[in-house]
Protein backbone atom coordinates (compact mmCIF):
# COMPACT_ATOMS: atom_id res chain seq x y z
CA UNK A 1 0.00 0.00 0.00
CA UNK A 2 1.14 3.70 -0.61
CA UNK A 3 0.75 6.44 1.35
CA UNK A 4 0.92 8.60 -1.58
CA UNK A 5 -1.89 10.90 -2.25
CA UNK A 6 -1.20 13.33 -5.10
CA UNK A 7 0.93 16.62 -5.63
CA UNK A 8 0.56 19.76 -3.69
CA UNK A 9 2.03 23.28 -4.90
CA UNK A 10 4.67 24.07 -2.35
CA UNK A 11 3.01 28.46 -2.26
CA UNK A 12 -0.44 28.37 -2.83
CA UNK A 13 -1.32 24.54 -1.94
CA UNK A 14 -2.98 23.85 -4.87
CA UNK A 15 -3.51 19.91 -5.51
CA UNK A 16 -2.47 17.89 -8.46
CA UNK A 17 -3.03 14.04 -9.24
CA UNK A 18 0.59 12.33 -8.48
CA UNK A 19 1.56 12.35 -12.76
CA UNK A 20 4.32 13.94 -14.34
CA UNK A 21 3.59 17.52 -13.16
CA UNK A 22 6.01 19.84 -11.88
CA UNK A 23 4.73 23.16 -11.57
CA UNK A 24 1.45 24.72 -10.76
CA UNK A 25 -0.51 25.70 -13.13
CA UNK A 26 -2.05 28.98 -10.94
CA UNK A 27 0.77 30.85 -9.14
CA UNK A 28 4.08 28.62 -11.24
CA UNK A 29 4.86 27.76 -7.69
CA UNK A 30 6.90 23.72 -6.96
CA UNK A 31 4.82 20.85 -6.61
CA UNK A 32 5.51 18.37 -3.89
CA UNK A 33 3.85 15.02 -2.95
CA UNK A 34 1.12 14.69 -0.06
CA UNK A 35 1.04 11.44 2.17
CA UNK A 36 -1.33 10.31 4.53
CA UNK A 37 0.60 10.08 7.49
CA UNK A 38 -1.84 9.25 9.66
CA UNK A 39 -2.13 5.52 7.78
CA UNK A 40 2.14 4.88 7.92
CA UNK A 41 2.55 2.54 10.80
CA UNK A 42 6.15 2.49 10.72
CA UNK A 43 8.47 2.10 14.19
CA UNK A 44 12.42 1.96 14.28
CA UNK A 45 12.35 -1.64 15.10
CA UNK A 46 10.74 -2.40 11.16
CA UNK A 47 13.33 -0.07 9.85
CA UNK A 48 16.52 -1.81 11.59
CA UNK A 49 15.01 -4.97 10.22
CA UNK A 50 15.40 -4.03 6.73
CA UNK A 51 18.37 -3.75 4.44
CA UNK A 52 20.26 -1.07 4.67
CA UNK A 53 19.55 0.97 1.53
CA UNK A 54 16.93 3.86 0.98
CA UNK A 55 13.99 2.01 0.68
CA UNK A 56 14.15 1.03 4.10
CA UNK A 57 11.80 4.41 4.69
CA UNK A 58 9.58 2.96 1.40
CA UNK A 59 6.73 4.22 3.28
CA UNK A 60 7.90 8.11 2.90
CA UNK A 61 8.88 8.19 -0.68
CA UNK A 62 6.96 9.54 -3.40
CA UNK A 63 5.78 5.71 -5.42
CA UNK A 64 2.79 3.46 -5.91
CA UNK A 65 4.24 -0.20 -6.36
CA UNK A 66 7.81 -1.38 -5.98
CA UNK A 67 10.96 -0.05 -6.49
CA UNK A 68 13.27 -0.87 -9.55
CA UNK A 69 16.06 0.13 -8.74
CA UNK A 70 18.31 1.85 -5.94
CA UNK A 71 18.37 -1.68 -4.09
CA UNK A 72 22.32 -0.82 -3.17
CA UNK A 73 21.71 3.01 -2.75
CA UNK A 74 21.66 5.04 0.22
CA UNK A 75 22.34 4.32 3.76
CA UNK A 76 26.03 5.90 3.28
CA UNK A 77 28.07 6.16 6.58
CA UNK A 78 27.77 9.21 9.59
CA UNK A 79 31.24 9.33 10.34
CA UNK A 80 32.39 10.43 13.81
CA UNK A 81 35.17 12.66 13.19
CA UNK A 82 37.67 12.75 16.25
CA UNK A 83 40.90 14.26 14.08
CA UNK A 84 38.87 16.79 12.58
CA UNK A 85 36.97 17.86 15.57
CA UNK A 86 40.67 18.37 17.19
CA UNK A 87 41.55 20.23 14.75
CA UNK A 88 38.41 22.63 14.44
CA UNK A 89 38.50 22.72 18.31
CA UNK A 90 35.05 21.55 18.16
CA UNK A 91 33.29 18.53 20.33
CA UNK A 92 31.15 16.64 18.54
CA UNK A 93 31.12 16.49 14.60
CA UNK A 94 30.08 14.10 11.78
CA UNK A 95 30.54 13.78 7.79
CA UNK A 96 27.52 12.22 6.29
CA UNK A 97 29.82 10.55 3.59
CA UNK A 98 27.61 10.59 0.29
CA UNK A 99 31.05 10.55 -1.56
CA UNK A 100 31.15 6.39 -1.63
CA UNK A 101 26.94 5.78 -2.26
CA UNK A 102 26.23 3.48 -4.68
CA UNK A 103 26.66 3.39 -7.76
CA UNK A 104 28.27 6.45 -9.02
CA UNK A 105 29.83 8.05 -5.80
CA UNK A 106 27.83 10.89 -5.09
CA UNK A 107 23.67 12.25 -3.43
CA UNK A 108 22.34 11.95 -6.70
CA UNK A 109 21.70 8.04 -6.31
CA UNK A 110 19.24 9.06 -4.05
CA UNK A 111 16.99 10.94 -6.03
CA UNK A 112 17.43 9.22 -9.02
CA UNK A 113 16.52 5.64 -7.79
CA UNK A 114 13.20 7.09 -6.72
CA UNK A 115 13.03 9.38 -9.83
CA UNK A 116 13.94 6.60 -12.08
CA UNK A 117 11.21 4.00 -10.28
CA UNK A 118 8.40 6.55 -10.78
CA UNK A 119 9.28 6.91 -14.56
CA UNK A 120 9.08 3.15 -14.91
CA UNK A 121 5.47 3.67 -13.27
CA UNK A 122 4.38 6.72 -15.51
CA UNK A 123 4.90 4.75 -18.69
CA UNK A 124 8.23 6.98 -19.49
CA UNK A 125 10.39 5.35 -22.49
CA UNK A 126 13.48 8.09 -22.14
CA UNK A 127 15.25 8.50 -18.81
CA UNK A 128 17.10 11.94 -19.17
CA UNK A 129 18.32 14.84 -17.25
CA UNK A 130 20.22 18.20 -17.18
CA UNK A 131 23.40 18.17 -15.38
CA UNK A 132 26.61 19.54 -13.61
CA UNK A 133 27.86 15.69 -13.96
CA UNK A 134 27.08 13.54 -10.66
CA UNK A 135 23.91 13.44 -12.28
CA UNK A 136 24.15 12.90 -15.10
CA UNK A 137 26.27 9.79 -14.03
CA UNK A 138 23.68 8.57 -12.41
CA UNK A 139 20.78 8.42 -14.60
CA UNK A 140 23.00 6.88 -17.26
CA UNK A 141 24.34 3.88 -14.61
CA UNK A 142 20.50 3.57 -13.40
CA UNK A 143 19.03 3.68 -17.22
CA UNK A 144 21.51 1.05 -17.51
CA UNK A 145 20.14 -1.20 -15.15
CA UNK A 146 16.64 -0.68 -16.05
CA UNK A 147 17.40 -1.05 -19.47
CA UNK A 148 15.67 1.85 -20.94
CA UNK A 149 17.16 4.74 -22.97
CA UNK A 150 19.09 7.66 -21.57
CA UNK A 151 20.00 10.86 -22.65
CA UNK A 152 21.74 13.39 -20.64
CA UNK A 153 22.36 17.29 -21.66
CA UNK A 154 25.52 18.86 -19.85
CA UNK A 155 27.47 21.61 -20.25
CA UNK A 156 30.41 21.48 -22.78
CA UNK A 157 33.14 21.92 -20.03
CA UNK A 158 32.73 19.22 -17.73
CA UNK A 159 35.63 17.65 -15.74
CA UNK A 160 37.07 14.58 -17.48
CA UNK A 161 36.26 12.06 -14.62
CA UNK A 162 32.63 12.84 -14.70
CA UNK A 163 32.16 12.99 -18.21
CA UNK A 164 34.00 9.61 -18.57
CA UNK A 165 31.15 8.40 -15.26
CA UNK A 166 28.33 8.71 -18.12
CA UNK A 167 30.01 7.77 -20.63
CA UNK A 168 30.66 4.00 -19.56
CA UNK A 169 27.52 3.33 -19.47
CA UNK A 170 26.65 4.17 -22.83
CA UNK A 171 24.13 7.11 -22.95
CA UNK A 172 23.05 9.63 -25.50
CA UNK A 173 25.35 12.73 -24.45
CA UNK A 174 24.45 16.00 -25.52
CA UNK A 175 27.34 18.51 -24.37
CA UNK A 176 25.57 22.00 -24.35
CA UNK A 177 27.65 25.11 -25.04
CA UNK A 178 26.51 27.06 -22.03
CA UNK A 179 26.44 27.07 -18.12
CA UNK A 180 24.06 25.13 -16.41
CA UNK A 181 21.33 27.03 -16.38
CA UNK A 182 21.64 27.09 -20.39
CA UNK A 183 21.34 23.69 -20.40
CA UNK A 184 18.24 23.29 -18.31
CA UNK A 185 16.06 25.77 -20.40
CA UNK A 186 16.81 23.68 -23.35
CA UNK A 187 15.89 20.64 -21.54
CA UNK A 188 12.43 22.22 -20.03
CA UNK A 189 11.82 22.77 -23.43
CA UNK A 190 12.42 19.22 -25.02
CA UNK A 191 10.41 17.39 -22.08
CA UNK A 192 7.26 19.46 -23.28
CA UNK A 193 8.29 18.87 -27.06
CA UNK A 194 8.90 15.12 -26.84
CA UNK A 195 7.70 13.96 -23.04
CA UNK A 196 10.86 12.72 -22.25
CA UNK A 197 11.45 11.42 -18.66
CA UNK A 198 14.07 14.34 -17.05
CA UNK A 199 14.04 13.69 -13.96
CA UNK A 200 15.00 17.04 -12.44
CA UNK A 201 12.23 18.36 -14.64
CA UNK A 202 8.63 16.92 -15.03
CA UNK A 203 9.97 14.10 -12.58
CA UNK A 204 11.44 16.56 -10.28
CA UNK A 205 9.02 16.25 -7.37
CA UNK A 206 9.60 13.04 -7.08
CA UNK A 207 13.44 12.98 -7.81
CA UNK A 208 13.45 15.70 -4.69
CA UNK A 209 11.98 13.34 -2.33
CA UNK A 210 14.82 10.92 -2.41
CA UNK A 211 17.17 14.18 -0.90
CA UNK A 212 14.61 13.23 2.30
CA UNK A 213 16.21 9.73 3.04
CA UNK A 214 19.77 11.39 3.88
CA UNK A 215 18.20 12.90 6.89
CA UNK A 216 16.93 10.37 7.82
CA UNK A 217 19.74 8.42 7.66
CA UNK A 218 21.21 10.52 9.53
CA UNK A 219 18.78 10.49 12.83
CA UNK A 220 18.97 6.99 12.14
CA UNK A 221 22.36 6.59 12.67
CA UNK A 222 22.58 9.18 15.46
CA UNK A 223 20.57 6.45 17.55
CA UNK A 224 17.25 8.22 16.76
CA UNK A 225 17.95 11.66 17.55
CA UNK A 226 18.51 15.43 15.91
CA UNK A 227 21.95 16.77 15.63
CA UNK A 228 21.65 20.58 17.00
CA UNK A 229 23.47 21.52 13.42
CA UNK A 230 23.40 20.52 9.75
CA UNK A 231 25.75 21.97 7.05
CA UNK A 232 24.28 21.56 3.47
CA UNK A 233 25.66 21.97 -0.23
CA UNK A 234 23.28 24.57 -2.37
CA UNK A 235 23.07 24.20 -5.82
CA UNK A 236 19.44 23.90 -7.50
CA UNK A 237 18.47 23.71 -3.85
CA UNK A 238 17.32 19.62 -3.96
CA UNK A 239 18.56 18.54 -0.71
CA UNK A 240 18.48 21.12 1.99
CA UNK A 241 15.05 21.68 1.78
CA UNK A 242 14.37 17.93 1.45
CA UNK A 243 16.43 17.09 4.47
CA UNK A 244 14.41 19.13 6.62
CA UNK A 245 10.83 18.02 4.57
CA UNK A 246 12.89 14.56 6.00
CA UNK A 247 13.24 15.64 9.54
CA UNK A 248 9.93 17.01 9.86
CA UNK A 249 8.02 14.02 8.46
CA UNK A 250 10.25 11.29 11.38
CA UNK A 251 8.28 13.64 14.25
CA UNK A 252 5.12 13.96 12.49
CA UNK A 253 4.91 9.76 12.76
CA UNK A 254 6.51 9.33 16.04
CA UNK A 255 9.91 8.16 15.23
CA UNK A 256 11.82 11.14 16.47
CA UNK A 257 11.09 14.01 19.10
CA UNK A 258 12.80 17.65 19.66
CA UNK A 259 13.77 20.34 18.30
CA UNK A 260 15.04 20.59 14.44
CA UNK A 261 18.54 21.17 14.25
CA UNK A 262 20.13 24.79 13.11
CA UNK A 263 20.34 24.35 9.13
CA UNK A 264 23.06 26.12 7.03
CA UNK A 265 23.59 26.40 3.47
CA UNK A 266 26.88 26.77 1.93
CA UNK A 267 27.89 27.93 -1.27
CA UNK A 268 30.78 29.35 -3.39
CA UNK A 269 31.61 32.45 -3.27
CA UNK A 270 31.70 32.34 -6.86
CA UNK A 271 27.92 31.14 -6.99
CA UNK A 272 26.13 32.08 -3.98
CA UNK A 273 22.48 33.25 -4.94
CA UNK A 274 21.03 31.99 -2.32
CA UNK A 275 23.81 33.09 0.41
CA UNK A 276 23.71 36.29 -0.82
CA UNK A 277 19.65 36.30 -0.41
CA UNK A 278 19.95 35.24 2.99
CA UNK A 279 22.84 37.92 3.55
CA UNK A 280 20.59 40.33 2.64
CA UNK A 281 17.36 39.44 3.58
CA UNK A 282 14.82 38.75 1.01
CA UNK A 283 12.85 35.67 0.36
CA UNK A 284 14.15 35.61 -3.25
CA UNK A 285 17.32 34.84 -5.26
CA UNK A 286 18.78 37.03 -7.71
CA UNK A 287 20.85 35.22 -10.55
CA UNK A 288 24.38 34.74 -10.94
CA UNK A 289 26.74 33.53 -13.89
CA UNK A 290 28.74 30.76 -11.95
CA UNK A 291 32.75 31.32 -11.44
CA UNK A 292 34.00 28.79 -9.41
CA UNK A 293 35.95 25.48 -9.27
CA UNK A 294 33.04 23.90 -7.63
CA UNK A 295 30.87 23.09 -10.76
CA UNK A 296 28.81 20.49 -9.08
CA UNK A 297 26.90 23.03 -7.15
CA UNK A 298 27.86 25.99 -9.77
CA UNK A 299 23.80 26.84 -10.81
CA UNK A 300 23.42 30.74 -10.78
CA UNK A 301 19.47 30.49 -10.80
CA UNK A 302 19.01 27.44 -8.57
CA UNK A 303 15.39 26.28 -9.11
CA UNK A 304 14.29 25.72 -5.04
CA UNK A 305 16.11 29.07 -4.21
CA UNK A 306 13.30 30.14 -2.01
CA UNK A 307 12.57 26.90 -0.06
CA UNK A 308 16.39 26.70 0.55
CA UNK A 309 15.84 30.04 1.97
CA UNK A 310 12.26 29.39 4.05
CA UNK A 311 14.30 26.34 5.87
CA UNK A 312 17.29 28.41 6.86
CA UNK A 313 15.69 30.59 8.32
CA UNK A 314 12.74 28.51 10.03
CA UNK A 315 15.57 27.05 11.55
CA UNK A 316 17.35 29.74 12.40
CA UNK A 317 20.30 28.64 10.70
CA UNK A 318 22.79 31.01 8.22
CA UNK A 319 24.62 30.67 5.12
CA UNK A 320 28.06 30.94 4.24
CA UNK A 321 29.93 31.65 0.60
CA UNK A 322 33.69 30.64 0.51
CA UNK A 323 36.28 31.16 -1.95
CA UNK A 324 37.75 28.73 -3.83
CA UNK A 325 40.94 28.79 -2.35
CA UNK A 326 38.97 27.64 0.99
CA UNK A 327 36.85 25.10 -0.86
CA UNK A 328 40.63 23.39 -1.99
CA UNK A 329 42.46 24.01 1.94
CA UNK A 330 38.81 22.12 3.23
CA UNK A 331 39.30 19.52 0.27
CA UNK A 332 42.95 18.62 1.93
CA UNK A 333 42.08 19.20 5.76
CA UNK A 334 39.48 16.27 5.26
CA UNK A 335 41.26 13.93 3.76
CA UNK A 336 44.67 14.59 5.94
CA UNK A 337 42.65 14.21 8.78
CA UNK A 338 39.78 11.87 8.24
CA UNK A 339 40.66 9.71 5.17
CA UNK A 340 38.06 11.21 3.06
CA UNK A 341 38.19 12.68 -0.55
CA UNK A 342 35.73 14.56 -1.20
CA UNK A 343 34.94 16.76 -4.47
CA UNK A 344 34.47 20.67 -4.47
CA UNK A 345 31.25 20.69 -3.37
CA UNK A 346 32.20 18.42 -0.24
CA UNK A 347 35.38 21.19 0.32
CA UNK A 348 32.16 23.76 0.08
CA UNK A 349 30.09 22.66 2.60
CA UNK A 350 33.37 21.96 5.08
CA UNK A 351 34.98 25.35 4.33
CA UNK A 352 31.52 26.75 4.91
CA UNK A 353 31.41 24.84 8.08
CA UNK A 354 34.68 26.52 9.10
CA UNK A 355 33.83 29.64 8.69
CA UNK A 356 30.50 29.40 10.45
CA UNK A 357 32.85 27.90 13.39
CA UNK A 358 35.15 31.05 13.52
CA UNK A 359 32.25 33.22 12.90
CA UNK A 360 30.58 31.74 16.49
CA UNK A 361 27.28 30.88 14.77
CA UNK A 362 28.13 27.25 15.12
CA UNK A 363 28.88 26.99 18.54
CA UNK A 364 32.30 24.53 19.27
CA UNK A 365 30.22 22.73 21.96
CA UNK A 366 27.12 20.97 20.02
CA UNK A 367 26.91 18.49 17.58
CA UNK A 368 27.30 19.42 14.03
CA UNK A 369 26.72 17.27 10.83
CA UNK A 370 28.17 17.78 8.07
CA UNK A 371 26.54 16.60 4.25
CA UNK A 372 29.48 15.66 1.88
CA UNK A 373 27.40 14.78 -1.38
CA UNK A 374 30.08 13.38 -4.12
CA UNK A 375 33.83 11.50 -4.42
CA UNK A 376 37.29 13.53 -5.03
CA UNK A 377 38.26 11.18 -7.70
CA UNK A 378 35.94 12.65 -10.20
CA UNK A 379 37.50 16.05 -9.63
CA UNK A 380 41.00 15.49 -8.84
CA UNK A 381 42.45 18.51 -11.38
CA UNK A 382 41.32 20.73 -8.50
CA UNK A 383 44.22 19.61 -6.11
CA UNK A 384 47.20 19.23 -9.31
CA UNK A 385 49.93 21.23 -8.45
CA UNK A 386 48.59 21.67 -4.84
CA UNK A 387 49.73 18.39 -3.14
CA UNK A 388 53.00 16.68 -2.12
CA UNK A 389 55.15 14.83 -5.28
CA UNK A 390 56.82 11.65 -5.04
CA UNK A 391 60.30 11.54 -3.84
CA UNK A 392 62.08 9.53 -6.63
CA UNK A 393 64.61 6.73 -5.67
CA UNK A 394 66.46 4.26 -7.11
CA UNK A 395 66.38 1.08 -6.33
CA UNK A 396 69.11 0.86 -4.41
CA UNK A 397 68.98 0.40 -0.78
CA UNK A 398 71.65 2.87 0.06
CA UNK A 399 69.86 5.21 -1.61
CA UNK A 400 67.21 4.53 0.66
CA UNK A 401 69.22 4.79 3.93
CA UNK A 402 70.62 8.43 2.29
CA UNK A 403 67.26 9.32 2.37
CA UNK A 404 66.27 8.28 5.09
CA UNK A 405 69.42 9.75 7.28
CA UNK A 406 68.33 13.02 5.38
CA UNK A 407 65.23 12.61 6.89
CA UNK A 408 66.03 11.80 10.64
CA UNK A 409 68.22 14.83 10.27
CA UNK A 410 65.34 17.44 9.40
CA UNK A 411 63.13 15.73 12.41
Amino acid sequence: MTALIGLQCHLCKASFPAEATYVCEKCLGPLEPVYDYDSIRLTREQIAQRPKNLWRYRELLPITGEPRTGFNSGFTPLVRCIRLAERLGVTELYIKDDSVNHPTLSYKDRVVSVAATRAVELGFKVLACASTGNLANSVAAHAARLGIECCVFIPDNLEAGKLLGSAIFNPTILAINGNYDDVNRLCTQVADRYGWGFVNINLRSYYAEGAKTMGFEIVEQLGWRYPKHLVSPVAGGTLLPRIVRGLRELRRIGLVDGDLPRIYAAQAAGCSPVVNALDAGVEYPEPVRPNTIAKSIAIGNPADGYQVIQCVKETGGAGAAVSDEAIVHAIQLLAETEGIFTEPAGGTTLAATIDLIKRGVIPRDESIVVCVTGNGYKTAEVVAGKLTEPVKLSRAFKEFEAWHASREAVV
